[in-house]
């Protein structure tokens, strides 16, 4: 009797509790190295070598991916329209790339997904009066709706007056349009004209054009190479005490990242 009460006592019943719930636990919560230490000991690994993935199976083994290049606001109409718009202002031709090579969609793209693209940081109560022309416009709608609502009608006034979307058009058919858009002669929305989109979508193309290429525009530091800017640079030391302009591979914030 006395030996079944010892088996049986408090102590032992923990101990056989903890044994096989620390097996199966382990596995989980600990990757199994107390569990397998309890079930039998450490086993040896087998030194076969897993057989890698071929590069056709694995899409880490795409190389040269820029996966920074993705809409994260616009739908692909209105990411083409941008493209294309922003290509007539900042055109490819024999100084370096357009906004098309240089990625500026996108960097617009990023922009409107982000809090400035909702006015965050900006003052929003009324009253919504019309600017004197050194003040410039305090809109009631935010940013990314200005643009959104400017693309619309740009391609409302294509379908229009062209019959085409406005991506269809020849080249001196959508200047004739941004042109309509710059005097102010289309209506966006509320009494917003043209020329208020025109006037900040050309900014934003400026800014994709020379922009560090961490937000999305300005591809391969291309925009700075065409002007000879030198970018992110840390020091300019070497180079103070030089007569003759000095060209210097041109560095991006993503440089100075320490990996």
């Amino acid at each position: 009797m006395a030996e079944k009460n010892v088996e049986n006592s408090p102590d032992q019943s923990r101990r056989s509790f903890l044994k096989y719930t620390g097996t199966a636990i382990g596995g989980v919560v600990v990757g199994g190295v107390i569990g397998s230490a309890i079930s039998g000991g450490f086993t040896k690994k087998s030194t076969t070598p897993t057989p890698s993935p071929s590069p056709s199976a694995s899409p880490q083994a795409q190389t040269g991916m820029d996966y920074n290049r993705a809409p994260m606001f616009f739908n692909q109409a209105q990411l083409q329209m941008t493209e294309a718009a922003a290509e007539r202002i900042f055109p490819k031709d024999e100084s370096g790339p357009g906004a098309t090579d240089l990625g500026v969609a996108f960097y617009i793209d990023h922009q409107l997904a982000s809090p400035w693209g909702v006015n965050a940081r900006t003052y929003r109560m009324g009253p919504f009066v019309k600017g004197e022309a050194t003040q410039g416009d305090y809109l009631s709608i935010q940013r990314h709706e200005l643009i959104t609502m400017g693309l619309q009608s740009m391609e409302e006034t294509s379908k229009s007056k062209y019959t085409k979307s406005f991506v269809e058009l020849a080249p001196e058919e959508q200047d004739a349009i941004l042109t309509s858009m710059e005097k102010g002669e289309i209506n966006v929305v509320n009494g917003v004209t043209g020329k208020t989109f025109f006037n900040q979508f050309r900014v934003l193309v400026m800014e994709g054009v020379y922009s560090d290429p961490l937000y999305g525009g300005n591809k391969d530091m291309q925009g700075w190479k065409m002007r000879k800017y030198p970018g992110n640079q840390m020091s300019y030391t070497n180079i103070m005490d030089k007569d003759q302009f000095a060209v210097m591979e041109p560095r991006s914030l993503h440089d100075h990242f320490v990996h």
